[in-house]
């Protein structure tokens, strides 16, 4: 048997370490801006033995490595408890249950962070030596969020779909770490799994760009619950990239109405999943064109996105298939009002007949798509 330690030891060995010396008292960071310091220790010495398993291997500190070896400081069975107390370590600190996402995500984003940091600063910046040395560390941060994410199911948004659902994403990311510690970059098209570029959009570290989720009455329950805990800023519609600023961990961050995942996640959180009475999608368009046509709208309510004051007029945008006279009388707009139906695939038979009689008793203005655009137009 040779002396070289395969890379799938050398790869359980940096998840165990956690990136640091297992000496207990020691513990100094094995991974450094220029390289590592990591050196591996054989618990019954190689020529008596050898043994290059993971049970018979430690990753540690040159200045430990020496007392061990050479100095005599430490026994084996000092040593050997290392590797134990590693664990239980591990176990205490990572296992830990936490009892709201954000608690979650305060241990997850920072190695979620790092990883990215080093992937694409050596391996996309096509650095190989310095990638082989700092792929351990992703391995060792892997293996933490591995347990962080077990541990904390519960707190993840799921759906029966898996294209809904952020428990899908979860579990394709623990895939790729199972599949990333026992392969190497050189064997890298043979994995099944990739990383899951929605796991960053999840935890705040890079949104994605994926499509609006559909109701606009789930992102006004999720601005009201903001608003009362004191975190909206504000929001912007009537763009390619609407988003909401709110305040996380003290900042003002934008949480883009686009970024699929982490939104999904804040509507699970704060209970606001609803059916889609108003799709935003046609929302945000309609906000898009009075935009570009160079007309000012604001809101009087960011409870109520369907609603705004456009000219010093009240415009509400509804979603019917077709409006009928019982459906205006249950909306009751106030006179002088504009209401736009969103829901333009019938054409001009989105609003009956007897709704434009009712509408003009209760002095109000039904548009059509077609007809809103004539109207936006002659605002300019």
């Amino acid at each position: 048997m040779g002396r070289k330690i395969s890379d799938h030891v050398q790869r359980m060995l940096y998840a165990e370490s956690m990136g640091r010396c297992m000496n207990p008292d020691c513990k100094v960071e094995l991974f450094r801006d220029n390289g590592d310091i990591i050196e591996k220790a054989h618990l019954t010495p190689f020529c008596d033995s050898e043994d290059n398993s993971f049970e018979n291997l430690v990753v540690l500190c040159p200045n430990c490595h020496t007392d061990f070896d050479k100095n005599s400081a430490f026994t084996k069975v000092h040593v050997t408890m290392w590797k134990q107390n590693r664990k239980e370590e591990f176990d205490r600190f990572f296992g830990e249950k936490f009892s709201t996402f954000d608690e979650l995500r305060s241990r997850v984003a920072p190695l979620l962070k790092e990883n990215k940091v080093i992937f694409e600063n050596y391996y996309i910046g096509d650095k190989k030596e310095l990638w082989n040395v700092f792929e351990g560390k992703i391995l060792a941060n892997n293996n933490m969020l591995k347990k962080l994410l077990e541990q904390n199911r519960n707190l993840i948004q799921r759906h029966s779909d898996e294209s809904y659902s952020n428990l899908a994403i979860i579990d394709t990311f623990l895939v790729h770490i199972s599949e990333f510690e026992s392969t190497r970059p050189t064997v890298e098209k043979h994995r099944q799994v990739l990383f899951p570029e929605e796991i960053n959009s999840l935890f705040g570290i890079e949104p994605v760009d994926q499509s609006l989720l559909p109701s606009v009455e789930s992102l006004e329950i999720l601005i009201n619950k903001l608003q009362r805990q004191g975190e909206f800023v504000g929001i912007v519609l009537g763009t390619d990239n609407p988003y909401i600023e709110l305040l996380e961990d003290g900042n003002v961050v934008k949480l883009y109405l686009n970024d699929t995942p982490r939104l999904r996640q804040f509507y699970f959180d704060y209970g606001c999943f609803r059916g889609a009475k108003v799709r935003l999608d046609s929302l945000n368009f309609a906000y898009k064109f009075i935009k570009t046509r160079g007309v000012m709208f604001e809101f009087n309510d960011y409870t109520n996105l369907r609603e705004v004051i456009v000219k010093g007029k009240k415009m509400i945008f509804i979603y019917n298939y077709c409006l009928s006279k019982v459906d205006l009388m249950k909306l009751t707009p106030s006179e002088n009002s504009i209401l736009v139906n969103l829901h333009n695939w019938n054409g001009k038979g989105c609003i009956s007949s007897e709704a434009y009689a009712l509408a003009d008793e209760m002095a109000v203005t039904l548009l059509t798509m077609d007809k809103f655009y004539v109207y936006v137009n002659r605002l300019k």
